[in-house]
């Protein structure tokens, strides 16, 4: 290239690049001709004249010196020789062949670098880090060890003066007590000098077992990056396994982490310990001491001293705080832990001979009255009840029940009855009786579960040392939950049992009340035991031989301890037989000596005959067509049972007959269906009302004020009617009797807490459920409430016993009578062999066969 002007001529700057390829640097290179020096104002070099010229790697310049009039300064030329044509073109090739190739290469080494650049930078990074590490444990060794080093030559030093106070000594300088003591002193020395290496060493082995875990943990790492990186499969990474294999450990074993903090505060006294070792004059027991002070208070170390045993302290004192931290963490953990677990209900219940009650409903709480009243006796109780409930909530429901627990203890747990785990968390080997509540709602649910229930009690390994009683809702599953649970298991069918007795009540006004004193512990109930003293005696005598108890049967050792209500007056009482008695407690009644009791003869010998009734059913229940057969078993022929619900006429029959009815099979009673609700008072009025033996109303929502009632509601209505008929009421909460009583309605039926005190007395005694059952059944015996006329005459004047043996001629048993002016019935009436004046409006409870 060339630059001219217009006034002068201006220097030209000619550049020629010669790019040699890979083959050219072995051939010989030709001479390179010696520079020469132009001067020139322009020029071209022409091809031509580049081929005289051999190719030289050195560039020949030509400088040319010239002023002009304008710039006034010095202009240079530089020239470059030209390679000739033939070699330039080949070289050119070379070098792009070349050039191909370097790229390929890179695109190769970017491809390699890919695959494994991001591991080796982590690999790198990690590599450095280690590296870095332990060059400062290596920078802290060699200072503290230049520290030592010092001392050891202050040691020495003091070494050689001590050698020259010697001989001072020896040359009578001193005396010969302090040449006696610099001697000692001397070889004190001598011996501290030959533990400087083992101090040295100890200090060196706790540095070392101090960088290992650092090691140990980057050649994990590394371990486990280089297998994910060499695998083409995927595999669980090494570092990952072993920290599984910790937390599991960790998570098993229950003493783990106070172990590992057991561990963890001994390696840090050892460690700590050889440093104070090898940094202080102290010997070893001394520094592992000093290192526990540090560990425990990491105040302790300001009194150190150096810059070796300061630094050694900080580090122990550091590791002091942590361990501390830790363990603090876990034993705030342990005792938060143990809290929520009281909390909770998850604490197991070490208890023998308790009730425990599994399930939660509305009839616990009458349960837990009666049970707490049977064990009142013996100074009070444990009943563990375990419910899929908040254990904070159930003892809050539990202490906002209106009675007294009378000693007796109340324990909660939550759980399910389900899981053998928690069965065995509440002592269900130990406990003396099992009872299993009904749950509410759906009855066939109800009882499927607590069949479930039965056959996980049945299957703990331990066995049972008590006995099952089960509520059931409906009669049709006993069959099936006895068949599981075996000889261990009691039924109680909650609605069958409640509708029995409402069917009792009603056609006998006043045995509601007598019922709930025999069934509660309250009052009288019955108890089984064996007398060896009667043995040989007939039931007659047997009869009159206990003052403060009832005798009402047999338990016959010779028919695998079956159950006779009512024997015949000739029964011998045999060795292993057992009597059943009426009495206010297990340990209130004993045999005494046979009193003189007159038997007299009945006024008149007639027969009860029965008579056709008309009886009203208001609402409607599950198990009706199981109470319409029982009512078709009691009740004389040619009877009537009106129905008066809101459940459709078109319904009923198809409902009843689902239910298992048979219309065929009704032999006593006709059905009359009457559509309506009993509160509406215009439904109410279009009933003969007047013109029922007894009506009986089922369970509804009782909405009555205290007070007196104005005839025109359908209250004043049923009082009306309460003179001429008997008025039945079943009542859920036994609360609302108060208001029932205000309203003069005959009787009720207090159904929940008379299932409740069923339950409680088999739990009590499992004998007792087969007493019941006979007592609530079409045939056999049952609970009566006669006429005084039948026994006696007005006026006549007569002991208990004298009633009780007259009675015998009639085949029954008196337990108890209600006067003409009283309220109550009383049940094992006290001095029976007092003499009292009787009227015929007195009337008798007793226990006869159906008829």
């Amino acid at each position: 290239m060339s630059l001219d002007s217009q006034d002068s001529p201006s220097p030209s700057f000619n550049r020629d690049w010669f790019f040699p390829s890979p083959s050219f640097f072995h051939q010989s290179p030709p001479k390179p001709p010696k520079p020469h020096r132009r001067f020139s104002t322009a020029s071209k070099h022409s091809p031509d004249s580049n081929l005289s010229n051999p190719p030289s790697f050195r560039s020949s310049s030509s400088f040319s010196p010239t002023t002009t009039s304008k710039y006034g300064r010095l202009r240079r030329r530089m020239e470059f020789p030209r390679a000739p044509d033939k070699y330039s073109r080949q070289h050119q090739n070379d070098f792009v062949l070349d050039r191909k190739l370097a790229v390929s290469n890179e695109k190769k080494q970017s491809t390699e670098k890919l695959s494994s650049g991001s591991l080796g930078h982590r690999v790198r990074v990690r590599w450095n880090l280690a590296i870095t590490v332990a060059i400062v444990i290596t920078a802290l060794t060699s200072l503290v060890h230049k520290n030592f080093t010092l001392h050891n030559q202050v040691i020495v030093l003091q070494d050689q003066i001590l050698k020259l106070n010697v001989r001072l000594r020896a040359c009578n300088m001193l005396s010969n007590v302090d040449i006696f003591d610099s001697v000692t002193q001397e070889h004190d020395d001598i011996g501290y000098g030959s533990d400087n290496g083992l101090k040295n060493l100890a200090l060196i082995v706790s540095l070392t077992l101090l960088s290992i875990p650092v090691l140990a943990f980057k050649y994990i790492d590394f371990v486990s990056k280089s297998r994910s990186s060499d695998s083409a499969l995927e595999e669980v990474l090494l570092n990952k396994q072993l920290a599984y294999r910790v937390d599991v450990f960790l998570s098993v074993h229950p003493y783990a982490k106070p172990l590992a903090l057991l561990v963890a505060t001994l390696l840090v006294i050892c460690l700590g310990g050889l440093a104070l070792f090898g940094v202080t004059d102290d010997s070893l027991a001394d520094c592992l001491w000093l290192s526990w002070t540090f560990v425990a208070d990491s105040g302790n170390h300001a009194n150190s001293e150096g810059i070796g045993p300061r630094l050694v302290s900080v580090s122990i004192s550091f590791g002091g705080m942590l361990i501390f931290a830790m363990m603090l963490g876990l034993v705030s953990d342990a005792i938060s832990e143990k809290f929520d677990s009281l909390r909770k209900g998850r604490s197991e219940v070490v208890e023998q001979n308790h009730t425990l009650i599994l399930g939660w409903s509305d009839k616990l709480g009458s349960l837990l009255n009666q049970l707490a009243i049977a064990n009142e006796s013996l100074g009070g109780g444990i009943v563990v009840v375990m419910a899929e409930r908040d254990k904070e909530e159930m003892e809050m429901d539990i202490a906002k029940m209106e009675f007294d627990f009378k000693g007796t203890s109340v324990i909660c747990r939550s759980g399910s009855p389900l899981i053998l785990a928690d069965l065995k968390k509440v002592s269900v080997s130990k406990a003396r009786a099992i009872v299993v509540l009904a749950e509410d709602g759906n009855a066939d649910q109800s009882d499927a579960r607590a069949l479930r229930t039965v056959l996980s009690l049945t299957g703990v390994k331990e066995g049972l040392k008590g006995h099952i009683v089960v509520e059931l809702s409906d009669l049709d599953n006993e069959v099936l939950v006895k068949l599981v649970g075996g000889d261990l298991v009691e039924t109680v069918v909650a609605h069958d049992v409640i509708g029995r007795l409402m069917i009792q009540c009603a056609r006998q006004p006043g045995l509601a009340q007598i019922w709930e004193d025999i069934l509660g512990f309250e009052n009288c109930e019955f108890y089984i035991k064996r007398w060896p003293q009667l043995h040989g005696m007939q039931f007659e005598d047997i009869l009159i031989s206990f003052p403060d108890a009832i005798p009402c049967g047999i338990k016959v050792a010779s028919c695998s301890g079956k159950i006779i209500l009512n024997p015949e007056d000739s029964y011998v009482l045999q060795e292993d037989d057992e009597i059943l008695v009426i009495a206010e407690d297990d340990d209130s009644y004993a045999p005494a000596a046979l009193p003189t009791v007159w038997r007299g003869s009945l006024p008149k010998d007639f027969i009860v005959r029965k008579s056709a009734e008309r009886i009203l059913f208001c609402g409607w229940r599950r198990d009706m067509e199981d109470m319409i057969m029982v009512l078709d078993a009691f009740l004389a022929p040619g009877s009537e049972l009106w129905m008066f619900n809101d459940v459709p006429e078109n319904e009923r029959e198809k409902k009843l007959i689902d239910g298992g009815l048979d219309f065929s099979r009704l032999e006593n009673i006709q059905l009359v269906n009457r559509e309506g609700n009993a509160v509406i008072r215009r439904q109410l009025e279009s009933l003969p009302l007047h013109s029922f033996d007894s009506s009986k109303r089922l369970p509804m929502v009782n909405q009555v004020r205290r007070g007196s009632f104005s005839q025109g509601s359908w209250i004043g209505e049923m009082q009306q009617a309460s003179d001429k008929s008997v008025i039945i009421s079943e009542i859920l909460d036994p609360r609302t009797k108060n208001l029932l009583c205000t309203s003069k309605i005959s009787d009720y039926v207090l159904s929940n807490e008379l299932v409740s005190m069923a339950l409680a007395m088999v739990a009590e005694d499992q004998q007792i459920n087969d007493v019941l059952e006979e007592l609530f059944a079409e045939e056999g015996n049952e609970l009566q409430i006669r006429q005084a006329d039948l026994y006696l005459s007005e006026g006549e004047e007569m002991s208990f016993y004298e009633v009780l043996l007259r009675a015998r001629q009639r085949r029954e048993i008196v337990i108890g009578y209600r006067a003409a002016n009283a309220e109550r019935a009383v049940i094992n009436p006290p001095a029976k062999t007092e003499r009292r004046r009787w009227s015929l409006k007195d009337a008798f409870v007793v226990i006869a066969e159906k008829e």
